[in-house]
């Protein structure tokens, strides 16, 4: 198993601070006879609008020497992750944590976000410091 992401806990606290209970720290998917785990698993079950939802989260803290490194690895751990929860739980939604500073400094160049719509890429942007969820990108 993976060690934590730096801003781990901070994910997890703002996503409990929006009402989500998390199921599973690490979620663990299993396909075929290889084992994979994604940083969180939670469901929301108080806002009406969400509720009984399911999410998978992949956090990144994006603190390389490379920003389009750590991208390479997550949108390739991304895709691993859709592919592994459409076969064993296709209710799930998995998201990508990326952390504010890096959104508004690397996620909003061009390239980025061809790469980001094309992919169909669903984000989580989050404040390490405020350990809060800044904004849901579908």
């Amino acid at each position: 198993m993976a060690a934590k992401d730096l801003f781990h806990y901070a994910v997890r606290k703002g996503l409990e601070k929006e009402g989500w209970l998390i199921t599973n720290d690490p979620l663990r998917i299993e396909v075929g006879d290889v084992e994979m785990y994604i940083d969180l698993g939670a469901e929301q079950i108080l806002a009406a609008e969400r509720a009984g939802e399911k999410i998978a989260v992949e956090i990144k803290s994006f603190i390389g020497a490379s920003n389009i490194s750590e991208f390479h690895t997550a949108i390739g751990q991304f895709f691993n992750y859709r592919v592994a929860l459409e076969e064993q739980e296709p209710e799930r939604v998995l998201y990508l944590a990326v952390p504010l500073g890096i959104y508004n400094a690397f996620f909003k160049l061009q390239f980025i976000k061809i790469v980001i719509q094309r992919s169909q890429l669903k984000l989580i942007i989050y404040d390490p410091i405020q350990e809060v969820i800044v904004e849901w990108k579908n």
